[in-house]
């Protein structure tokens, strides 16, 4: 068939090219050459034999062969999906590939040949880390701490409730079953219960990440699945062992309640121990900057393999390296090397991570089966209602404790959102001969299939359903930043005043004695002295500066001139700056350290239970009250002489007031009118006013009143001699002859 040429952005030729991928690499798997052990026919012996030309042999090149054609496929794939916008608008990548995998699987169960299946070593030693990693180095860590209270409770009593309730629940329905169901025994149950009980953190990234959740529902979810191997690993290896054996004794539960915490606090033990190894290897990088992103995935990788040589929690152990490493080697490495383990780990991560589903299907196909509709449908059926059961009744206790309550919307999400993977595939691979492996691996697949398929094509339409809250990508600012401290040393210093340690207080003590101490020793460089503030605004820069420069703006970065071409600025001799010396200027500080925490050095923590005498309280108390004592009586005395004692009063002339009337009004009255006198207005003297006083608010009341009063006589005077109400009457101050 010949293909005919398109645009790149028609969908027949990208679908040709993979299909003719996907052949190849199930030919290249099913390929068998014969030996090569150089015997000859003997009937050529006397022939001479030819320089060769050319050669074939594939067999020494098939496994690093084969492992290319699988990344290459599984990149393919990936791309394909981005590039078809209404498929991963409907359809979970993790789906797509899963489908892949079925496809690939039965292509190469037609030609008669064996497909690879997921083993554990492949999962576990390879697949795994890289996830993990990418996980643990860029988890949110403030979310994370602010949250891990409610994450633990759903991962360790959680998934215990979800062992147990589904192993005595499917123990039940096999013995009512019976048949081939009747030789399960309770042990079993219970081992199948704990394979099938985690939530899976590869197949909870794959969904949430495309549904782009609020980053409270991302992280419970997530970190439960992260939290939660523990209880996985220690339930995994005690009920196989007991499985074995047959009896259960009080003491073996004690031990695996023992064993539980050396488990998940060994694992964080040792990843600590690496990530702080990698931290302080990455202080003495800075002359050869090639090799800084190899220490943190060796110091990462060796940190899991050490983990899983005790049989340790490996994914708490990745988790706590990631989480110890990266403040400190972010600050050490070079800009160059922060953004080669950022795209690696991202890199990294999403190759494994379609792999996994890939091989998922690959190994449906080529696995035996054993199938039995009630056990399997039972288990789909039991994992819902126990997932809802043990969300509802733990949030219920939870939300007691929160201040920001889980909604019924919340709970839904998190319910919904337990979603098993290829984690609960290898541990049921693992099973060693059991009788009902097969059994076993089928319900796992299925509910693999049905938690990937329903649930991770149904949760995005539900969440816009449920007008569910999303993720706002939004970049945090100095302004946000500044803000944040600011809350943090409130409720600090609220903690301390009210004697009640929380949470707040024991972080300060933990930034203290990183900033200390820790950076001291893991930082090179004055960075280690550097503010927080400073720190977050110089990495906001950086991340706006690797922003421009990807998006093709660098040429508008005014800090790519080189330091080099600036001259140093010459310091003006104009003004001499006094040089004090190091010690002197330690005991400067000392000094006003010790003066300026004095006050606070002699506060006491607020109790309600028990409240002390406190000297330095006491006197302030009488302090205070004998000034305001003073200052009330200084008060009353003043107010006193304000009120009775007058002041000195200055002379001043009297003051005449005269009145200016029409003609008509002035008839009848006017008695010593002049020649000069306009018959139409005339002025006639009232009275004299009494002398002015000082200009004074109690003064300028009285003269007010007076001014009333003279004005009500003149009124009523008029209205007597008159008959009309003085309304024409128009009245001013003469202040009299000088």
């Amino acid at each position: 068939m010949a293909l005919s040429c398109q645009p790149l952005g028609s969908f027949p030729p990208r679908l040709s090219v993979c299909v003719l991928l996907i052949v190849f690499v199930a030919a290249a798997s099913a390929s068998h050459d014969a030996p090569q052990d150089g015997t000859h026919d003997p009937t050529n012996v006397t022939h001479k034999k030819g320089f060769p030309v050319l050669l074939f042999n594939y067999d020494h090149v098939r496994t690093p062969f084969e492992i290319s054609l699988w990344i290459l496929l599984a990149l393919l794939m990936k791309l394909g999906f981005h590039v078809i916008p209404r498929v991963s608008q409907v359809v979970p990548e993790s789906c797509l590939l899963i489908v892949v995998g079925l496809l690939v699987g039965g292509f190469i169960k037609a030609i008669g040949e064996k497909a690879p299946a997921l083993d554990d070593t492949l999962f576990f030693l390879y697949l795994l880390p890289p996830i993990i990693l990418d996980a643990g180095y860029f988890l949110p860590v403030r979310p994370f701490t602010e949250n891990v209270g409610t994450i633990l409770v759903f991962a360790v009593v959680g998934t215990l409730w979800n062992a147990f309730f589904m192993g005595g629940v499917m123990y039940g329905v096999c013995q009512l079953e019976g048949g081939q169901l009747a030789s399960v025994d309770l042990l079993s149950c219970l081992l199948f219960g704990s394979i099938v009980s985690a939530v899976d953190p590869v197949a909870v990234l794959a969904v949430f990440e495309e549904i782009h959740i609020n980053e409270l529902l991302h992280i419970l979810v997530f970190g439960e699945s992260l939290l939660n191997d523990a209880v996985t690993v220690v339930l995994y290896h005690l009920f196989k062992e007991f499985s074995a054996v047959g009896t259960v004794t009080v003491l073996d539960g004690v031990l695996a309640v023992v064993c539980f915490f050396v488990v998940s606090l060994g694992g964080l033990l040792v990843g600590a121990i690496y990530g702080v190894l990698g931290a302080f290897t990455s202080r003495f990088t800075s002359h050869t900057r090639v090799i800084e992103p190899l220490f943190v995935f060796l110091y990462s990788y060796m940190a899991y393999l050490s983990a899983e040589v005790f049989h340790l929690s490996g994914i708490m152990s990745l988790i706590a390296c990631g989480v110890t490493m990266r403040p400190y080697v972010e600050a050490n490495v070079s800009h160059k090397s922060y953004t080669t383990i950022k795209y690696f780990l991202k890199m990294w991560s999403s190759v494994s991570e379609t792999l996994i589903f890939i091989f998922l299907g690959v190994s449906t196909v080529a696995g035996p089966h054993a199938w039995n509709w009630t056990f399997v449908v039972v288990t789909v059926v039991l994992c819902l209602v126990s997932r809802v059961m043990g969300v509802i009744g733990l949030t219920y206790v939870i939300n007691k404790f929160r201040i920001v309550k889980l909604t019924k919307k919340d709970q839904f999400i998190v319910a919904y959102g337990g979603l098993r993977g290829a984690i609960a595939y290898s541990l049921g691979f693992l099973l060693p001969d059991h009788p009902m492996k097969t059994l076993f691996l089928t319900a796992i697949i299925t509910v693999v299939f049905f938690t990937v398929f329903v649930q991770g094509m149904t949760i995005r339409p539900l969440v816009e359903l449920l007008a569910v809250k999303k993720k706002k990508e939004t970049r945090r600012s100095i302004n946000e930043e500044i803000h944040t401290q600011f809350l943090d040393h409130l409720l600090t210093g609220i903690e301390g005043v009210c004697g009640h340690y929380g949470h707040h207080h024991w972080k300060d003590k933990l930034n203290r004695f990183n900033k200390t101490y820790v950076k001291r020793w893991l930082i090179a460089g004055e960075r280690s002295m550097e503010p927080q503030l400073i720190s977050f605004y110089n990495k906001m820069e950086m991340r706006q500066a690797m922003m421009m420069v990807e998006s093709g703006s660098s040429a508008k970065l005014p800090g790519l001139i080189s330091m080099q071409n600036i001259q140093p600025k010459v310091e003006s001799r104009g003004r001499t700056i006094p040089k004090i010396s190091k010690g002197r200027e330690e005991e400067i500080r000392r000094i006003l350290r010790s003066n300026l925490q004095q006050t606070k050095q002699r506060l006491r923590s607020y109790s309600r239970h028990d409240l002390f005498a406190d000297p330095f309280e006491d006197m302030n108390e009488n302090l205070s009250e004998m000034r305001f004592r003073k200052q009330r009586v200084e008060m009353e005395r003043r107010m006193s002489h304000y009120l009775t004692v007058p002041a000195n009063r200055q002379e001043t002339p009297p003051v005449r007031r005269v009145r200016f009337e029409s003609g008509e009004t002035l008839a009848p009255r006017a008695r010593n009118v002049g020649p000069y006198s306009s018959p139409a207005d005339a002025i006639s003297v009232l009275e004299e006013s009494p002398p002015l006083r000082p200009n004074r608010r109690s003064d300028g009341g009285a003269r007010r009143s007076t001014e009333h009063g003279a004005q009500a006589t003149d009124d009523d005077d008029a209205e007597e001699e008159t008959g009309e109400p003085p309304t024409q009457a128009r009245r001013v101050s003469d202040p009299g002859p000088n």
